[in-house]
């Protein structure tokens, strides 16, 4: 089990001459579920981005003594952090198995984690290994990309709205997922649109707003506070 925390201190972020993010300080505690939370358009995509090394940024990202604020995307990946994108990203023409193949890191220790690992947990995958990833639903399409990310054996995974455009079943299918990454250690940040997932699964919650962290605390003081969710989750 990692203990390493992922650290974020006056994060500003830029496309081109947009200032997107704002001062941005907030922190994933090891083997811990965060929820960021926001309307279309606050700045939570662009978070785990550059979290990622994807975007122009300024400020620190620190995943336990290792800074990675200007490292490339490929660097992060190695110091043990995951992001599935919320356009699923998967290799269309390619199976099932090697898909999960390409999501493999090889190193030095044992992987947490396995193709065995992977089907027992959705075991429709195991069904469809052979299969044309093109072709799966898109339930199936975010089980495989969820699944792929792990086979790098991270020790954060950033998920952005996995459960978008899904079925009641296979959201409730995600949110068992996510119980099992927290069971064996794995941090979690994940972008969720749907605030009752996000409440019910999470140790504590950041939402954003303009670019900025509005609220921090756990799903309980969230809950508990109308004017939060009114001003800045409620459409």
């Amino acid at each position: 089990m990692s203990s390493r925390a992922l650290k974020l201190q006056a994060v500003h972020a830029f496309y081109g001459k947009s200032h997107i993010l704002h001062g941005v300080t907030m922190e994933v505690g090891a083997g811990e579920i965060v929820s960021l939370l926001g309307r279309n358009g606050s700045g939570r995509s662009t978070l785990v981005k550059t979290i990622m090394g994807q975007v122009d940024a300024r400020g620190s990202v620190c995943f336990g003594e290792q800074e990675l604020m200007g490292a490339k995307p490929y660097e992060i990946a190695h110091a043990g952090i995951a992001y599935v994108p919320e356009n699923r990203d998967i290799f269309p023409k390619l199976t099932v198995q090697q898909n999960l193949q390409l999501g493999q890191k090889r190193g030095q220790k044992e992987p947490r984690w396995g193709f065995d690992d992977m089907y027992r947990m959705f075991p429709r995958l195991k069904e469809r290994q052979h299969t044309e990833a093109g072709v799966l639903s898109g339930g199936e399409q975010q089980m495989l990309t969820l699944c792929r990310s792990l086979m790098g054996d991270p020790d954060l995974i950033m998920i952005d709205e996995p459960t978008e455009g899904l079925a009641p079943k296979i959201v409730e299918l995600v949110a068992e997922y996510l119980r099992a990454l927290k069971d064996r250690g794995i941090a979690v940040l994940l972008v969720e649109q749907k605030l009752a997932i996000a409440l019910e699964i999470s140790q504590r919650c950041y939402v954003m707003g303009h670019g900025q962290i509005v609220f921090e605390g756990t799903p309980a003081d969230l809950r508990a506070n109308a004017n939060v969710r009114r001003e800045w989750l409620e459409v």
